[in-house]
């Protein structure tokens, strides 16, 4: 990447992404496009990010299982019970809710609509929410 960086006379960067673009030799090496060339204030926009990563979770916090009793010495609290059944299929059906990794997923957010461009400063400010962590990377989808 060393090669390509000093045909474009820059030092690197972090991130690097390929975006398919319409009239694509309108463009040349090393070129900087500005924020407010693409978009504005105003428009709306999809964005897709990482969403957080939340670790091994259990049943009742991944997908929201009630649980069982509390007292008396139930002895099944938090665990999701009976997983399939005994003789047919004898095993466990594909899908089947159970626990294991959560968060980490690739999330689009649909029209999501612009409240401000400040070129000077290559911030854009959204209205709501966006998938992911602070500083995390985001694409950003014109329509």
């Amino acid at each position: 990447m060393t090669g390509h960086f000093k045909k474009s006379d820059s030092e690197g960067f972090y991130f690097i992404r390929e975006f398919r673009v319409d009239g694509g030799s309108s463009y040349e090496v090393g070129q900087v496009i500005s924020l407010d060339e693409v978009i504005k204030a105003g428009d709306t926009v999809d964005i897709q990010g990482t969403s957080k990563g939340k670790g091994f979770q259990g049943v009742i916090k991944r997908y929201g299982f009630a649980g069982g009793g509390a007292g008396h010495g139930s002895m099944f609290h938090r665990a999701p019970g009976s997983i399939g059944c005994s003789a047919w299929p004898a095993r466990v059906v594909k899908g089947k809710k159970l626990p294991g990794r959560m968060g980490g997923d690739t999330v689009l957010r649909k029209n999501v609509e612009i409240v401000a461009v400040r070129a000077d400063e290559n911030v854009v400010l959204f209205k709501g929410p966006l998938p992911g962590a602070r500083n995390g990377l985001l694409k950003i989808f014109t329509k």
